[in-house]
């Protein structure tokens, strides 16, 4: 009787262990390792659809505000963004901008409105962790609501650290814009470069955004000097400031933006 009592509680030992390793065995089939991704210093202005090579699960909630003062009339324009990755290296994006300027003549009204709407994808298709190297392609449809028409913007995007702290990335692309009312469609080029410098250990960066646009055979550029301070984990703020080269209204701009990983 004890051989048999010792019999049965060996058996249900080893079955015991066998359901665990096979537990762990499916366990260990189900969890994937990550896939490879590269840490890029993201431009503040000019932001991207979602971080390059994006993993699946990864949110976004983004709150900024530009600032304009002119001669005649103050703009302030806002925007809400958010953006997520439904599968690794895809992210998705919506936007909504809204518009208020402030009037300085006497004969001229304050406006404030919705301008535009923006939908947008970016996938990452090449990513190297040895060559500190992201490349993605990605398009926004954009509708105007203001000026009453849609824009289509595809566009490329290449990303290199450089010693882990030094960052470079050139975004790129046309933006084919079509006007309802008088049926014609124009084409300005998109050309935004940034460099960027990481505080070591840190989410804090420091660089500078340029932003060039080819438009009616003239070429206009926007330096953006910029900062962002990580707060927590999840929480950051950045500020730039516009200095306009070669374009007509001259005037200084100031933008903010709020982020939040969800």
């Amino acid at each position: 009787m004890s051989y048999e009592n010792h019999a049965k509680r060996l058996f249900g030992i080893f079955l015991l262990i066998g359901i665990l390793f096979l537990t762990d065995a499916v366990n260990a089939q189900e969890i994937k390792p990550l896939p490879d991704k590269v840490h890029h210093a993201e431009p503040l202005y000019n932001d991207l659809v979602r971080d390059l090579g994006a993993r699946k699960g990864e949110k976004e909630f983004n709150i900024g505000a530009d600032i304009k003062k002119m001669p005649n009339m103050d703009e302030y324009g806002y925007l809400l963004e958010y953006e997520f990755a439904p599968i690794d290296r895809l992210g998705l994006e919506v936007e909504t901008d809204f518009a208020y300027s402030k009037s300085q003549m006497a004969n001229v009204s304050s406006g404030n409105e919705i301008e535009r709407l923006r939908l947008s994808s970016q996938y990452s298709f090449f990513v190297s962790k040895k060559h500190a190297t992201t490349l993605a392609v990605g398009y926004t449809q954009i509708f105007n609501f203001v000026a009453g028409g849609t824009a289509f913007n595809p566009f490329f995007v290449a990303a290199k650290s450089w010693h882990s702290n030094w960052h470079t990335l050139i975004y790129s692309g046309p933006e084919i814009a079509y006007r309802y009312k008088s049926h014609k469609t124009e084409v300005n080029w998109q050309i935004n470069t940034s460099f960027h410098y990481t505080l070591p250990q840190t989410d804090h960066f420091i660089g500078l955004e340029i932003n060039q646009e080819i438009a009616s055979g003239g070429l206009e550029t926007t330096l953006r000097p910029q900062v962002k301070l990580g707060l927590t984990d999840k929480l950051a703020i950045g500020m730039a400031i516009g200095f306009p080269v070669g374009i007509k209204e001259n005037s200084i701009s100031s933008f903010f933006r709020l982020i939040y990983q969800l």
